[in-house]
């Protein structure tokens, strides 16, 4: 870490608990870890308690031992790494909570959207490279895919090629739905 920071300490007993935390949860003694990072264990218990700097080769040493990056060894705690707070679009009936902080493997993100709104005009199909997938968790969903309506109901999944005009909307009150979106989805979706 940098030695400039006057919080450096800080971050140091940080990134300690989680070295431990992972090490514990894979069964590992210090000694285990040790001979993963080429550090002596009682370096490595000095580095987890707190009491000795982590400078940034060791850092990146520990992440590779221990499956991780040195980006989510470092991660500040606060509530903004908890908390997901909702996106509203009053224009377009919707409420988005995106689930995942980045994208995921393939550039998928997941989300869950509160639809308040039917299904918009046909002049509002939007199309875009890729897919798109979703669950009803509660409602009706009325899918619009190019000129057939199709109804999906809770407990119900739909998946469907973006390059076809579509769009959804709620049928008899709000629906809920959790969808897997790929970027080209979640800049047409506008989650965010």
């Amino acid at each position: 870490m940098t030695q400039d920071r006057p919080d450096s300490g800080r971050v140091d007993e940080l990134v300690g608990r989680r070295v431990r935390a992972l090490r514990v949860a894979r069964g590992w003694s210090l000694d285990d870890l040790a001979g993963r990072c080429w550090f002596s264990p009682a370096t490595l218990s000095r580095m987890e308690t707190g009491r000795r700097r982590i400078g940034l080769d060791q850092l990146a040493a520990l992440a590779r031992a221990l499956g991780t990056s040195i980006d989510l060894l470092v991660a500040p705690e606060d509530d903004e790494d908890v908390v997901i707070r909702p996106h509203r679009d009053e224009a377009r009936g919707t409420t988005a909570w995106s689930l995942t902080r980045e994208h995921g493997p393939h550039g998928l993100k997941v989300a869950r959207i509160r639809l308040s709104r039917p299904l918009p005009p046909d002049d509002e199909l939007p199309v875009h490279p890729g897919r798109d997938w979703f669950t009803v968790l509660s409602g009706t969903v009325l899918l619009r895919l190019g000129d057939r309506t199709i109804r999906v109901e809770s407990g119900q999944a739909a998946e469907f090629s973006t390059m076809v005009p579509h769009a959804f909307g709620a049928e008899g009150g709000p629906a809920e739905i959790i969808t897997v979106l790929d970027p080209e989805g979640e800049r047409a979706h506008r989650l965010g």
